[in-house]
């Protein structure tokens, strides 16, 4: 293994590391030393890659913005014909991941922005710049939906997509609230109703009347 594959290496433990810590113990009660411990790594090797511990959240919050990208780019969702399906398809999909402890399923990026909105304004905007780049997938996803069962409203498909996402965030609080994932997925069935309902209408008309 080469110099840089080793480096490369140890900053991955160290995301991987901030993936996790930040997620059980919130960005404020994180310290460098816990990053350290969790990736097995000492705190000389911790500055050879981060200037302290905002560039390491930074970096985090890119870390995890383009895992989940992948995660949901392959998700089986994808696969389903009618546009519909797809995004009740990926409703059901955030439910299938809601899987091992706290940190493994809740969102990096919900958790650092709740505390640090307004005393670390480059980590708020990066959580929320990802958090959007993640809502504009899902709203194409409704567009698709809303363009062969138009339905009337005041809405809108960023409004439904952001709606989502509030849903799903605040689901993850709950879950955390009360220490396991069955509440917020059933969160995310209610969710899965509700979208279906306000469709119903136009689905329910044959195509060949429109």
């Amino acid at each position: 293994m080469t110099i840089t594959e080793i480096q490369h290496e140890s900053k991955t433990r160290f995301l991987d590391a901030a993936l996790h810590v930040i997620r059980a113990r919130g960005y404020s009660a994180t310290r460098i030393e816990d990053i350290c411990d969790a990736a097995g790594l000492t705190k000389g090797s911790f500055f050879h890659h981060f200037k302290g511990k905002e560039d390491l959240a930074l970096a985090a919050a890119q870390y995890f913005s383009d895992m989940a990208g992948g995660l949901f780019a392959s998700a089986p969702y994808h696969r389903q014909q009618d546009p519909l399906d797809r995004l009740l398809g990926y409703i059901d999909f955030r439910k299938s991941i809601l899987l091992g402890e706290l940190p493994e399923y809740t969102c990096l990026l919900g958790t650092m922005v709740q505390e640090t909105y307004e005393t670390h304004p480059a980590i708020g905007e990066a959580c929320d710049r990802f958090i959007m780049l993640h809502a504009r997938t899902v709203e194409v996803l409704v567009a698709q939906a809303l363009e062969k069962y138009p339905v009337d409203g005041e809405w809108t498909a960023v409004s439904l997509a952001l709606y989502t996402q509030a849903v799903i965030q605040g689901s993850f609080i709950l879950a955390k609230a009360q220490h396991g994932p069955q509440v917020a997925a059933d969160c995310l069935d209610h969710l899965h109703r509700y979208i279906e309902l306000l469709f119903i209408q136009s689905r329910e008309i044959d195509p060949k009347e429109k």
